[in-house]
Formats: structure tokens, C-alpha cells, sequence
């Protein structure tokens, strides 16, 4: 069992109560003791950081962010490397053919915004299109091929990146990922992995094959991968700008190689894409500020309404089976709500403010009972496939003016669509399947699909991902993870943590249960419950399913300001570097 003893004074009602104590001092005599309580309760805080701090999820592209940084960039520079670099060396989990969403705090103005890069539906997207006569969704046909792709948005949130927060040219930024293009890099034991899992439908898309598979087949661990078309299409990105994707011959290029594998991509799609800088959402729990994406996102919606949920509950003092029934309880909820409620803000209307209200969490946490369960189908009666895969990746940046990037990135399920556009080296998105193809049925990861997240042309599709900033009093945490559908119970299990006062290396290990309402069946990690409480959790009504492996990628970076010290942590789950200098 952790120890939950708050080490230092942090959270704001803490300071309120240090304000009163200050100024009742001014009524006593004796300045020493005013003194005094300024340096116990207000230790200096450092203005910027002693060192910076990159935490992704590949080493290659953690030294990209740094080899920035050492040539006079900020942590937006830095971002775009890590970005581009992730997109050579981590194919399966982003790309250029991809989107993210990109949280930002720039030190100077403490402007703080998300940048959103999510995926479009293309023009001529339609609600049925991956229905049958019958009306049921096609297996398969969101996920694999050039249908499933939506329009990109990564290339452009780089340019965006670099031209609005950086200080640095984009040849500069991207030539790191261009290097790893060009001269290759031998592949890791995650890269072999997914590989194999997605081995058939890279066989399907003849560009893919080429790059990927050794005659059709998977190669070994250590085999080095160039990709020669992908550091052309990159350097036409740093030399071109935004024009040089979306615009143009190249863009002529990708539009025919999309409809020629059966796709619906026009040159209007990709000339018309632009990335939206949304204003962040923040809620808070026990005196620590979060910060977290709004709508595209699902991701911060329901971590604020998870956390609404249980800080009516005091999680230090219940036992750990009750602890994990309250938190599983507050998922249920918040996943159910994401299925209600939530879609592209700019096609439907979202009760933003009710869902991440307190009073709002306050009405779902009285239907929790703490000895029982409330079965999903009290809620809905939709029967889900459960969720399998993974995809995604995440980074975490923190430079020493103070600025700082969490960012996560997609191109959905692992190695996306499968396809890849002759003679670009891009491999294409499925985040169409992110889109409900009917309201009431599940994507690949589980995940049931409301009205709000239907298919519509030009709309982005619902997203998981969650980059979060966590502060308290003196500390601010930088973090994130790829999981698909699991996300947000990571994001809310690493709070959870910070709240507790550890730093990242345990944020991103501590053992990863799940619930997303349905199906209603709690998911665990090895080691993620232990005998007793999965014997306590059945108790009060519970279904249980192991994972066989663990999962979640995670990366994080805290700045202690009180003891100015900076901390970065990459999950032990992957094989990422965190690192600082």
C-alpha cells in the first residue's frame, strides 16, 4: 500500500490558511516571527527552471528535442523535433499522415493553449459510409485501407508550432527527423511487435510493404529502417511550409494515391484544413489546478469530471479496495457522459460548463454507493466488444525559460489505415473509426459512439488523447499517454498521485486499472489489483478482466519550484528516454 502522507505544505486552501496566519501576525508584536512565517510557509520559488527537460517516448527522438534546444531553441522548437522525430522512428504510433493535439504554456505572457491537430472527415463523408445494406457497421471497414482515413493535421500544427512559438527556422527543427529518415535507424522490440499485429494489412498497401517488410515479411529486431520518401516529404515541409503538404503537386500526389485505393480525399480537403487554437479547460482537485484539452478532446471533460466525483471522497483514509471502487465508479460515470454529450465543438453543442461543474459531479456522486456496484446497463444496454490495441504516443517538455509542450499524437490503431501514399512515405490515419459509424455502437477500442461523435463532412472525429499541467502551490507537472480508450483512467491514476505528492517516476508507474462504462467489466494490468481487492471488488458486484501484458505509455516532467528541482520519467512499460540537461 503507498504511503499517502502529504510530504510538504501545497495545496491552495493551505495557503489561504498561511495568509490568515501572516496577517493575524501583523497584531502581535515582533517582526521576526512575521519573518519567520514568510520563509516557513512561502519557501522562494525559483522563476525558471535549472534545467530542461525532454520525456518522450522513443530516445531518438527525446536527443532530437535536445540538439534543438542546444542550438538556441525553446521548448516549441524542441516540440517540433520531437513531433517529426516520433513520426520517423515511432511509425505506428504517429505521422505525418496523423494529428495531435499539442497543450502549450509560453513562460514570457503565460499564455497557456491547445493547439488542435486532430483529423477531418473528408468532403464527401457520409453518416452510412461504413454501413452495410442492413444498416449494421462493416467490420473492418473503418479501420484498414484508404477509406478510413481522415484529412492530416499533424503537418500542419508543425508549421503552425514553429511559425507562432518557435524562434527557430523549420529546416532547423525538422532536420533531425530527417536525418533518422534518410540514414535510418535500427528498429526496437515495440516497433517488431506492432509490426507483427499489423503485418496483413501493410501487405495490402504495396508503399507500405516496401518500407516496412523485408519481401512481405517482418523484420528482426535491429534491422535498420530508411525511409528515403518520408525524409523527401519532410524536407518539401521545412522548405515549403504548410503549402508544401496541402497545396500543390504534392497535395495532387496524395489525393490520387487516396481515391486510387478507394479513398475520398479531394485537393479542397487538404487545402482547406486548418489548425484551431482552442482555449484549455481547467478544473480542480484538492488545490491542485489542472489543465487539460477541451472538445475534440474527450480526454479533459471527463478527467475534470472524474476528479469532480472524488473530491467528495477522502482517498487517504479508505482501505484500497473501497479507494478503487470509488475511482472505477467516477469512470463509469464520466464514460457515460462522453458517449452523451461529447463531439466536435464546432458541429454540436456541448453543456461544457455543466459537465466540468462540481455541483454536476456532486448530483453523480450521490448514486454511488460505496459497498455496491451500479451495473452499466442501469445507464445504457448496449452490449460492446471489449477494447484490444493500442496506439499513440506522448511527449513532455519543459525548457529553463519555463516553457512548456504536452503533446499527444496519433494515427489511431498501430500503423494507422495500413496504406501508405506512393512515392510520400506518408502512412495514412484510421481516425475515422473514432467517429461513431452508428450512435450506440463501439469503435475498435471499445469506445460506444453517441449522435454528437457521428460522421459528418469536415468534422473532426471525438478523441481520447489527454495532455495535461498539473500545479499546485510550487510544482508543476508536465504529462501524458497514448492507450486509446484507457487514456484518461491513466491520466486520472497519475493525478491521483501527483495529488499525493510523488514525482514521476512514480506518476508513471503506478499499477493501471480501467472502467469506460462499457462493456461493464473492470480492465487490470499485471499487478494492477491485487488478490484481495479483486476478491473485494466481485464483493460489491464487479466484473473483472485481466490484461495480459501491461499497457500505456507514459511520460512526464515535474518542475519543483520550492527546491528548484526538475524530475522526468518515462513509462517502464515502453522503451522511451527521459532526460535532462
Amino acid at each position: 500500500m503507498h504511503n499517502r502522507n502529504r510530504p510538504y505544505l501545497r495545496c491552495l486552501d493551505c495557503q489561504f490558511d498561511a495568509l490568515r496566519l501572516i496577517i493575524q501576525s501583523f497584531s502581535k508584536p515582533g517582526l521576526i516571527r512575521l519573518a519567520l512565517c514568510l520563509i516557513i510557509v512561502f519557501p522562494v520559488a525559483q522563476a525558471s527552471p535549472p534545467q530542461a527537460a525532454i520525456a518522450s517516448a522513443h530516445p531518438l527522438a527525446t536527443e532530437a528535442g535536445f540538439e534543438i534546444l542546444e542550438k538556441g531553441g525553446n521548448a516549441f522548437d524542441a516540440a517540433v523535433a520531437v513531433s517529426a522525430a516520433l513520426a520517423v522512428v515511432e511509425p505506428a504510433g504517429s505521422g505525418l499522415g496523423g494529428g495531435g493535439f499539442w497543450l502549450l504554456h509560453r513562460a514570457a505572457d503565460g499564455k497557456t493553449v491547445m493547439l488542435d491537430g486532430r483529423e477531418r472527415a473528408p468532403l464527401e463523408a457520409r453518416p452510412d459510409m461504413y454501413l452495410d445494406e442492413q444498416g449494421k457497421p462493416v467490420p473492418d471497414k473503418s479501420i484498414n485501407g484508404a477509406l478510413s482515413a481522415g484529412i492530416p493535421g499533424m503537418p500542419a500544427a508543425l508549421v503552425h508550432l514553429s511559425e507562432h512559438y518557435g524562434r527557430l527556422p523549420l529546416t532547423t527543427s525538422l532536420a533531425p527527423a530527417i536525418r533518422y529518415a534518410e540514414n535510418g535507424f535500427p528498429i526496437g522490440k515495440r516497433h517488431h511487435r506492432l509490426l507483427s499485429f499489423r503485418v496483413d494489412i501493410l501487405r495490402r498497401s504495396k508503399a507500405a510493404s516496401d518500407v516496412f517488410l523485408i519481401e512481405g515479411n517482418v523484420p528482426d529486431v535491429g534491422t535498420l529502417l530508411v525511409q528515403k520518401d518520408l525524409a523527401n516529404t519532410l524536407k518539401q515541409l521545412a522548405t515549403s511550409g504548410k503549402k508544401g503538404f496541402y497545396n500543390g503537386d504534392f497535395a495532387k500526389k496524395l489525393v490520387e494515391g487516396v481515391r486510387n485505393a478507394g479513398g475520398i480525399w479531394t485537393l479542397r480537403d487538404l487545402s482547406e484544413y486548418r489548425v484551431v487554437e482552442r482555449q484549455p479547460i481547467q478544473g480542480f482537485y484538492r488545490g491542485i489546478r489542472i489543465t487539460a484539452p477541451p472538445p475534440p478532446s474527450a480526454g479533459g471533460v471527463g478527467l475534470i469530471e472524474m476528479l469532480n466525483i472524488l473530491s467528495g471522497y477522502d482517498l487517504q483514509v479508505v482501505d484500497e479496495s473501497t479507494r478503487k471502487h470509488l475511482i472505477v465508479e467516477a469512470m463509469r460515470r464520466a464514460y457515460h457522459d462522453r458517449e452523451r454529450f461529447l463531439g466536435d465543438p464546432d458541429f454540436v453543442t456541448i453543456p461544457l460548463q455543466r459537465l466540468i461543474s462540481p455541483n454536476y459531479a456532486a448530483g453523480l456522486r450521490a448514486s454511488i454507493r460505496p459497498d455496491r456496484a451500479l451495473p452499466s446497463d442501469y445507464l445504457s444496454h448496449a452490449n460492446l466488444p471489449e477494447p484490444d490495441g493500442e496506439n499513440t504516443t506522448h511527449f513532455s517538455i519543459l525548457d529553463k525559460e519555463g516553457n512548456r509542450v504536452s503533446a499527444t499524437l496519433s494515427i489511431n490503431y498501430p500503423f494507422g489505415s495500413g496504406f501508405m501514399v506512393p512515392g510520400t512515405g506518408v502512412l495514412l490515419n484510421d481516425e475515422m473509426d473514432d467517429f461513431a459509424a452508428q450512435p450506440g455502437t463501439a469503435n475498435v477500442y471499445g469506445l460506444v459512439g453517441g449522435q454528437p461523435n457521428t460522421i459528418a463532412p469536415g468534422k473532426r472525429m471525438l478523441s481520447s488523447m489527454t495532455p495535461l499541467f498539473v500545479e499546485d502551490a510550487y510544482r508543476i507537472g508536465i504529462m501524458g499517454t497514448p492507450g486509446g480508450s484507457r487514456i484518461v483512467s491513466m491520466m486520472l491514476l497519475a493525478v491521483l498521485d501527483f495529488a499525493e505528492g510523488r514525482t514521476p517516476e512514480s506518476w508513471v508507474a503506478v499499477p493501471r486499472f480501467h472502467h469506460q462504462y462499457l462493456p461493464d467489466v473492470i480492465q487490470y494490468e499485471p499487478s494492477g489489483l491485487t488478490e484481495n481487492e479483486q476478491a473485494e471488488l466481485k464483493k460489491r458486484g464487479h466484473k473483472l478482466k485481466a490484461i495480459d501484458r501491461r499497457y500505456g505509455d507514459m511520460q512526464a516532467v515535474l518542475w519543483n519550484k520550492s527546491t528548484n528541482r526538475v524530475y522526468a520519467a518515462s513509462d517502464p512499460r515502453g522503451e522511451g528516454l527521459a532526460k535532462l540537461k
